[in-house]
């Protein structure tokens, strides 16, 4: 174990993958259900626990987003620190971003519905890593987390409507 990481598992996830790079092809998948007000509870096809969303105190999308963004980089640094032999003492990653809801409430506008940008802010701790691995963790930011460059390459999407 490294930083709570299962280092034999995560080496042979590895491999599996350098042997058979098809099984690193990931489907996410995942339904929002209408809960009523402005409530919705997301579920997983894969059966992880649902998510409540914009009720009882509970965040709505926007702010899943920025969640998600942060806990996807809180995960690739917690492995590739356990990959590098570094130990980590504390991480956070603070995410903040700015949107305007004139758009999203049907009362046009210059702005776009959505982030009109979003900042990170990474905060480690280490017992002693050095400062290549310390660079090695930063680029790792930059370049090789799927939110990140999900949210910075802007993925197309597709919308199908079915009503009735």
């Amino acid at each position: 174990m490294s930083n709570g990481v299962d280092m034999t598992a995560l080496r042979g996830f590895i491999g599996q993958i350098e042997q058979e790079p098809a099984t690193a092809a990931r489907d996410a998948s995942v339904v929002a259900h209408w809960r009523g007000g402005l409530s919705s509870e997301v579920t997983f096809a894969s059966g992880e626990r649902p998510i409540l969303s914009a009720v009882d105190g509970n965040v709505g999308g926007m702010k899943m987003l920025l969640a998600s963004l942060a806990a996807c980089e809180v995960e690739l640094i917690a492995v590739r620190a356990a990959l590098l032999g570094v130990r980590i003492e504390s991480l956070t990653v603070e995410a903040t971003g700015d949107f305007d809801i004139h758009r999203y409430l049907g009362l046009g506008g210059d702005l776009g519905a959505g982030y009109e940008k979003i900042t990170y802010t990474v905060r480690l701790k280490t017992d002693g890593a050095t400062a290549e691995q310390l660079d090695s963790l930063h680029r790792a930011c930059e370049v090789d987390s799927p939110v990140g460059e999900s949210l910075r390459r802007g993925v197309p999407l597709t919308v199908r409507f079915e009503a009735s």
